[in-house]
């Protein structure tokens, strides 16, 4: 993308000691955090609504029992994240506490269902907002892939301006959303309370089969299931402490319990009024948009609510975008997937991760043709698997810690994990056959893909490392300072001895350059130069926007000007090549984009800069 178009679509680099500026307060994190979960109101009643209407218009008075229960179990479930959130006050995803706890697999099994869960919530989020509109304008029915994919494209260019950004706007959609539910519920409510709210003309309900009455209990267990798509998104405050104010801790635990409230008194509220006014559900209009027209008629009131409800959805994804980057970068800086995904872009977020959830998630809407109740099956099975490792883990980690009031601390993550491992099984059982086998299968999949990926990153520190050599007295030493030579490093290994040898056979003028991106890697360079490398001068390069392009360009240029008569610098590249082509995409490929880069940029005075590649071969 050009520099100036990229600028003015994303905005001004920021630096990373702005970082902290960047946090979100309470307000800002509940529109970013909680939109998910808030937003679970105008789909999950529906939900419970279809699975009953398989049993014929009698069912549906389950509705409430149900819906009941499953605010009981919101309650639990948010109990058992506070824990968390106090916890693991850096960050308390359900993969930090099962790896911690729990040990590597079921830390990789939570990091999986977690994974797909966001990209399900995107892909569920957007195509339920656009029913809202398709709902309130059915001409637009035949374009809701190409309206999905629009929204996918807006909410993905928001989030790659900065997380502070996205936070200012989606605030507005999402307290609209909750004012405009809290209005149709208190004026549904009292309407009701003085009889002038009519019931609406059921549709008629599908013929029941023969004999299928025996499985009412099925059915009301398959409603459940469908209607806990309500929960998804409770956990993600709990992963995104580090992204709150300080106290981070306190404020994502209040956070967590305005969220709790707000959706219970949402979500019984609608529930409630789908009941007393006897809606059933059509493939034409939602139970949401029923309910308004009820309470609303066809007034402005209404259209409010449709918009509200489709921002709120649309926006609803948003949680998945501050969620999925985060843990991808956690699975990459622990060599479980690509080092890229670890990366911040200019504006302080991970940019590769918000990409490939975007991409993902787009490819789902277009298999499932942007239909939410084709894809609500898949939903729910990932969520519910990470809750219940995320509290088992919490529980190993009360029984290891043993503070004050551990055992109180213990039972009550005991009571989520007993609750959350229940639904689990009473989810994938119910909805096995109409499409969570997908999920079931996917989850193992994912884990192998991590082993791999980690397998490959050991191999290959395994054979760049310095452990098993000696540092000895190079020979073949230049004996002039011919040419000015520059060696850019990102490490010190195996890979980038033989490129430090080449230059000093060259010239007496060579410098080492590292860009500090990473301080740690940085700080262990310094620590190593002097044994390995002690006769060529190392300069560590500041870089203040995470670019290691920028600041080595102006290094060279610098080097350049300096005792010009003996030419432009020559750069001497250190490049570990791979044994299988597929190994490429797991590495940064720095070499090649320093290489791109100075190609096309000539010397001091036009003369042709000289760039000599030292390849490392790796053996598998």
């Amino acid at each position: 993308m050009d520099l100036n178009m990229s600028r003015l679509l994303l905005g001004n680099p920021l630096a990373t000691s702005e970082d902290v500026y960047q946090r979100l307060s309470k307000k800002k994190a509940l529109a970013v955090f909680s939109s998910d979960a808030l937003s679970s109101v105008a789909y999950a009643p529906e939900e419970i609504l279809l699975a009953l209407l398989v049993g014929g218009a009698a069912m549906l008075k389950f509705s409430i029992p149900i819906a009941i229960g499953i605010t009981v179990l919101l309650v639990i479930v948010a109990i058992s994240y506070f824990q968390t959130i106090h916890g693991y006050p850096s960050g308390g995803g359900a993969y930090i506490v099962a790896h911690e706890n729990l040990g590597v697999w079921p830390g990789l099994i939570a990091a999986a269902a977690l994974l797909i869960d966001y990209v399900l919530t995107v892909s569920v989020s957007i195509t339920a907002g656009v029913g809202a509109i398709t709902s309130a304008i059915p001409a637009l029915l035949p374009y809701r892939v190409p309206i999905a994919l629009t929204a996918i494209l807006l909410i993905t260019w928001a989030n790659l301006r900065g997380v502070r950004e996205s936070g200012t706007l989606f605030s507005v959609p999402t307290y609209g959303f909750i004012a405009i539910m809290l209005t149709l519920i208190i004026g549904g409510i009292t309407q009701l309370l003085t009889g002038s709210l009519a019931t609406l003309p059921a549709a008629a309900p599908p013929p029941v089969p023969d004999g299928f009455q025996i499985f009412i209990l099925v059915l009301i267990l398959r409603a459940f299931a469908s209607g806990t798509t309500a929960l998804t998104g409770v956990e993600a405050i709990s992963n995104g402490i580090p992204a709150f104010k300080k106290p981070e801790a306190d404020n994502a635990g209040k956070t967590l319990i305005a969220m709790t409230i707000l959706l219970a008194v949402m979500f019984l509220g609608a529930s409630f009024l789908a009941a007393s006014l006897g809606v059933t559900p059509s493939e034409e209009e939602t139970v949401i948009s029923q309910i308004g027209r009820a309470v609303f008629k066809a007034g402005l009131l209404y259209m409010v609510l449709q918009t509200a409800t489709a921002l709120i959805l649309f926006l609803a994804a948003n949680t998945s975008y501050a969620d999925f980057p985060r843990l991808s970068a956690i699975l990459a800086r622990d060599r479980y997937l690509p080092r890229q995904l670890s990366n911040q872009g200019d504006r302080l977020v991970f940019s590769n991760g918000i990409i490939a959830l975007a991409l993902l998630a787009s490819l789902l809407i277009i298999v499932f043709s942007g239909e939410t109740h084709r894809l609500i099956p898949l939903y729910a099975v990932g969520v519910f698997l990470s809750f219940t490792l995320s509290q088992a883990g919490m529980v190993r980690h009360w029984n290891s810690l043993r503070s004050d009031g551990w055992k109180w601390k213990a039972a009550i993550n005991s009571i989520g994990m007993v609750a959350t491992g229940i639904v689990l099984i009473v989810i994938t059982a119910s909805k096995f056959t109409h499409g969570a086998w997908i999920v079931v299968l996917l989850i193992p999949i994912f884990v192998w893909v991590f082993y791999t990926i980690k397998q490959h990153y050991m191999s290959v520190a395994d054979q760049l490392s310095l452990s098993q050599m000696q540092p000895e007295k190079w020979e073949g030493r230049a004996t002039r300072k011919r040419y000015k030579v520059v060696v850019p490093i990102s490490s010190l290994h195996r890979g980038t001895l033989p490129a430090l040898h080449f230059a000093r056979t060259i010239s007496k003028d060579v410098t080492a350059v590292v860009v500090d991106i990473e301080p740690q890697v940085t700080a262990r360079i310094q620590e190593l130069w002097p044994q390995w490398c002690s006769d060529i001068p190392l300069v560590v390069l500041e870089s203040p926007y995470r670019s290691t392009v920028g600041p080595l360009v102006k290094y060279i240029e610098k080097a350049d000007q300096r005792d010009p008569k003996r030419g432009p610098t020559v750069i001497v590249l250190p490049e570990f090549i791979t044994a299988k082509w597929w190994h490429v995409l797991l590495h940064n490929q720095t070499s090649r984009l320093i290489k791109r880069v100075f190609i096309y940029r000539r010397g001091h005075s036009g003369i042709d800069r000289v760039l000599i590649d030292v390849p490392y071969h790796l053996r598998y």
